[in-house]
């Protein structure tokens, strides 16, 4: 019975310690199409991850925006012109079409009940595209020109359901209300 229970210790310990040392960030992130970004952030809710390419010279920025989901679900990321959190923000959102296709398209969030539609934003977006690998949606885009400003606040969110391809509420509590923060594209 003894050598039983340390077995079990034994394989659960084991078990526990190659799950954390395969653990991914985002500075060991590999993307399909063998992308590469000089800066990303793990973040801290939702199990995500940005990426980023900034130049000064365009002022532009190249994103990729890594969250896990199920097949079924969707993801957004946001940033934040002129203030903090939802209302303002200017989303990229990613999930799966009824066709079975992903796809992946700009919505600015108004209210704290958006229509998730597609839909203009107030900074230029170009390249968007999405993928579907591993259980994860990535989100690609390039932003800009972005003006003077590289500091901004960003918000990432994530749901459950999609329905007539529009996303449905996400949850309203625990780590979906908080996934927000300060971004600043300089940042390495």
């Amino acid at each position: 019975m003894a050598i039983t229970k340390r077995m079990i210790m034994l394989i659960c310990t084991l078990t526990s310690l190659v799950f954390i040392s395969s653990a991914h960030t985002c500075s060991n992130y590999t993307f399909p199409g063998n992308e590469f970004f000089h800066s990303c952030i793990d973040l801290p809710v939702l199990q995500a991850y940005l990426h980023w390419n900034y130049s000064p010279f365009t002022r532009k920025v190249q994103i990729a925006y890594t969250a896990t989901q199920t097949p079924s679900g969707w993801i957004a990321w946001a940033i934040n012109p002129n203030g903090r959190g939802m209302i303002g923000s200017q989303a990229l959102v990613a999930f799966r079409n009824s066709n079975g296709s992903m796809i992946a398209y700009t919505t600015p969030l108004t209210s704290y009940n958006p229509s998730m539609q597609p839909g203009e934003l107030s900074i230029p977006v170009s390249d968007v595209s999405t993928e579907y690998v591993n259980n994860e949606m990535i989100i690609f885009a390039v932003l800009g020109p972005l003006g003077a400003q590289t500091s901004f606040n960003h918000v990432w969110q994530a749901g459950s359901s999609v329905s007539n391809n529009i996303p449905r509420v996400h949850p309203l509590y625990g780590q979906n209300v908080l996934s927000l923060g300060p971004l600043d594209f300089l940042s390495p």
